[in-house]
């Protein structure tokens, strides 16, 4: 479908659609709409949430976890049994809870429809449903509307629109009917009003050229439903660690069943043995105590303001290498502020009402306004805001000032004379009228300048100087407004109120960094993260920000969506990693920058706020929408949601998910080291012809209960010293990787060895009860120093504290009297299989267990040495 229609005339456009200024009849309305369809957003067919729901059994470690249950009940395990259901179908529940609401987003996009609009149909004004529309109508709208379609303008009244949410355009954008020259973004295209955006002032007529899917924002809906649904990291890691337990775990069937076979034990028997060390081998709790840590994580992050909305990306930002980021109100204030004022004496650092020349530009920047403050309540353009702002710091009020200079009457804006006029009447009885605008067009009708000593003529060496000053302010990225004003004794009426003007000063506004945003820069390239600006704004003013937070450095590159659109795929890969800031891109360009980032092996969170964020929001591995001025769309897309609209809170939720993952990787390496443990017990003590070390509901106890509770507390253990001072891991990482598989094996021999020389001491002196009892209490004892000694993967446990992790201390010692209670207790004596230790078999139970906290120290400090060569 043709969509250059910014190039052409309103003429050729009319020609060309086959319409006229009287609009569409009936019959041809009929026809088009039957030729193009209705005007609405198509929504993809949705998946069922019965399939949603059993999609969430197809991971590897929760089909084990199935099998293990299938194969307790057959053993008539009911316990076991049980308890694998209940953590399967929990964690089941909440992964299909967090993807039904994945799936909303095109449900909040088409919020944005119009739903009733003014058409010009045979000659008359009609008020038609929006999904009505068809090219070629003539709509007629004013200031409130929502824009219903595309449109091409071909009247305009002062119209201005709120474009933001579409192009990321921080300020209302004024339109115009001529004509445009050359290939323009949709930023730039100033004579098409977009499907979805609002008319915040003035009125138009235009007609249109695009309906549905065929729209802007039908575009966005298409990448929306284009969006491929991501694995966080950690997904991907378990799902290849489940795949290595699987192999595992049938390896020792295999092997155990084949040895008790050729030793001559009932094949019966040997079944039974090898499916029990079979099911040993999974962490039956690990899926569920991930989600509680996980959940942990985010229930933490809501406090530094960061609203998780699927739980596994609460560790993806501890993975994160790259930060895309939105520039207005996420690197700044999204708020217009004053900055600077330039008289014929130059920068005005002391802005005083009662000084000659600023006192009269500050009266001008207040009375010469349509904004208004009223408490808390802010209306009105928020260039007027800022101005009326300044006044208010400085001591008067635009009550204050109307009071004394009460409005008369005024010339209002007018895009080609780029100024407005406002006349008030002054305390003396005569009359006055205060200009602002475009300085150029100032400069043009103000012969005179005010200095401390009076109105003098403005000479060239005068309008020099302020040209350079507006040079100066607009190359940083500011926007300058000029004010002049004229007197008279008589009453100034508007036409003649722009004539022989004394020309005052200008005012430089910008919307000024975050102070919070150059740290948490830093914060970021400490922490081996590159954040990068993305931005539908102008690029000068995007620069500006980004040199000035730190985002831009001397080596980094600028580009501009239309530079973008010149650039091959392949090129654009083999740059992506030099380029900074993006500036005045299109929705399609933030996923092409996504989709880059990526295939160069990124972990890439992006942040957003309008409708033309949501996209990338969900091709990014984390999408990050605000909170405060983001739009339903990019919320219902987004995996967070800054509540405060902050970069700083985004560093502060990476180091989180740094956090969180050390801890992931902590008790993953507890647990394995644990089940490693187990599995070899049994395995050696099969293979050495030695009775059964632990007894089914003893190996229960040991999956779910010491494993567990210490897990959950160890996964609550506070940030490493140096965890925002190394370089995000790898994306291609395994979760065993920097030694936990040889970890996770040695300590596993380790506790083999301390039990199997438990069973062999106690074997000559007491039955295979007692020496089981001996064994589980041995093995038990063993997690708990164990996890002691893992609480730091470089630092000594009394580096960091005993109680430093108080929930850590509390749950060791829980565990510990439990375990006592099994022991000791008749009742569950006969639940747990267990018989009373004399005070000499407890002490060494303790001490044959206590070999793994000096060995896992003792490697720390070994590895500590290493590094530090």
């Amino acid at each position: 479908m043709y969509d250059q229609w910014h190039l052409l005339i309103s003429e050729a456009v009319l020609e060309r659609l086959r319409t006229s200024k009287a609009g569409l009849t009936s019959t041809e309305a009929r026809e088009g709409l039957a030729k193009y369809g209705p005007n609405q957003l198509k929504e993809a067919k949705k998946k069922s949430p019965l399939l949603l729901f059993l999609k969430q059994f197809a991971d590897i470690l929760v089909i084990i976890l199935i099998a293990a249950a299938i194969i307790s009940a057959l053993t008539g395990d009911v316990t076991d049994t049980a308890v694998i259901i209940v953590i399967v179908f929990l964690n089941a529940t909440i992964g299909f809870t967090q993807e039904y609401r994945a799936e909303r987003a095109m449900a909040a996009l088409k919020k944005l429809e119009s739903p009733f609009v003014v058409v010009i149909r045979d000659g008359a004004h009609t008020k038609i449903p929006a999904h009505e529309i068809v090219i070629g109508d003539i709509v007629e709208l004013s200031a409130g509307d929502r824009i219903p379609a595309d449109l091409r303008l071909i009247e305009v009244h002062n119209l201005n629109l709120e474009e933001a949410a579409l192009t990321g355009e921080s300020m209302p954008v004024e339109k115009i009917t001529e004509q445009l020259a050359g290939d323009v973004g949709l930023a730039d295209k100033r004579n098409m009003a977009f499907m979805g955006t609002i008319i915040t002032y003035g009125r138009a007529v235009g007609v249109v050229t695009a309906t549905g899917m065929d729209t802007e924002l039908g575009k966005i809906a298409h990448l929306i439903q284009e969006a491929e649904d991501k694995k966080t990291p950690i997904q991907e890691r378990l799902h290849s660690m489940g795949k290595w337990l699987a192999l595992i775990a049938f390896l020792l069937c295999g092997v155990v069943f084949a040895a008790g076979i050729l030793r001559g034990e009932p094949m019966q028997l040997m079944f039974l043995t090898a499916i029990s060390l079979a099911v040993a081998a999974i962490p039956e709790s690990l899926p569920a105590v991930i989600t509680i840590v996980l959940a942990l994580g985010a229930y933490r992050m809501v406090k530094v303001k960061a609203l998780i909305r699927k739980l596994p990306s609460v560790e993806t930002l501890g993975s994160v290498t790259t930060i895309c980021s939105d520039k207005t109100g996420t690197l700044t204030l999204n708020r217009m502020s004053a900055e600077f004022i330039y008289t014929i004496d130059g920068l005005e650092k002391e802005w005083n009402i009662d000084d000659k020349i600023t006192g009269k530009l500050l009266r001008a920047m207040a009375l010469c306004n349509d904004a208004n403050i009223e408490a808390d309540k802010r209306t009105g353009d928020p260039m007027e805001l800022a101005l009326l702002q300044a006044g208010i710091h400085t001591g008067i009020t635009k009550e204050d000032a109307l009071r004394d200079y009460p409005r008369v009457n005024e010339l209002p804006f007018d895009s080609s004379r780029k100024r407005m006029s406002t006349i008030h009447k002054t305390p003396d009885g005569k009359y006055i009228a205060f200009v602002k605008g475009a300085v150029d067009s100032l400069l043009e009708i103000s012969p005179y300048i005010l200095t401390d000593s009076g109105v003098k003529e403005m000479g060239n060496a005068d309008k020099g100087q302020i040209l350079i000053y507006n040079e100066e302010m607009a190359s940083k990225g500011v926007r300058v407004l000029g004010f002049a004003y004229r007197e008279d004794k008589k009453e100034i009426q508007p036409d003649k109120s722009e004539n022989d003007l004394v020309f005052i000063g200008l005012v430089g506004l910008k919307d000024p960094p975050r102070d919070e945003a150059r740290d948490a820069v830093f914060q970021c390239r400490d922490a081996g993260i590159r954040p990068v600006m993305i931005t539908g704004d102008h690029p000068t003013t995007a620069i500006a920000i980004a040199r000035d937070v730190g985002i831009l450095s001397a080596n980094d590159r600028s580009i501009t969506g239309k530079e973008l659109a010149d650039i091959s795929d392949e090129e654009f890969k083999s740059v992506v990693e030099s380029i900074s800031v993006f500036a005045r891109v299109q929705p399609e360009d933030k996923v092409r920058i996504v989709n880059a980032l990526r295939e160069r092996g990124h972990i890439v969170a992006m942040t957003g706020d309008g409708v033309n964020d949501a996209p990338a929001l969900k091709g990014a591995n984390i999408g990050i929408a605000m909170g405060i001025t983001g739009t339903d769309v990019s919320k219902e897309a987004s995996d967070m949601i800054l509540l405060d609209d902050n970069f700083a809170t985004i560093v502060s939720a990476v180091k989180e998910g740094r956090i969180i993952y050390d801890n992931i990787r902590k008790f993953i390496r507890y647990m394995l080291s644990t089940n490693s443990g187990e599995v070899l017990t049994m395995f050696f003590a099969i293979f050495f012809g030695m009775p059964l070390p632990l007894l089914p509901i003893q190996i229960l106890w040991v999956n779910l209960v010491t494993d567990s509770l210490p897990a959950l507390a160890l996964g609550l253990e506070p940030a490493e010293r140096n965890v925002m001072k190394r370089l995000p891991r790898d994306p291609k990482e395994s979760i065993f990787a920097r030694g936990m598989w040889q970890h996770i094996i040695w300590v596993g021999l380790l506790m083999a060895s301390g039990v199997l020389f438990i069973m062999g001491y106690e074997l000559r002196n007491s039955d295979v009860r007692h020496m089981q009892s001996m064994a589980f209490f041995t093995l038990s004892m063993f997690q708990m120093f164990h996890v002691m000694a893992i609480r730091s993967e470089r630092e000594s446990l009394f580096t960091i504290g005993l109680f430093s992790n108080v929930k850590l201390f509390g749950a060791v010692l829980l565990t510990f009297i439990l375990q006592l209670l099994i022991t000791y207790l008749p009742h569950l004596q006969e639940i747990f299989k267990t018989t009373s230790l004399s005070p000499a078999e407890l002490f060494l139970c303790l001490a044959v267990s206590f070999t793994v906290f000096i060995a896992v120290e003792a490697e720390k400090a070994i590895l500590k040495q290493r590094e530090g060569r």
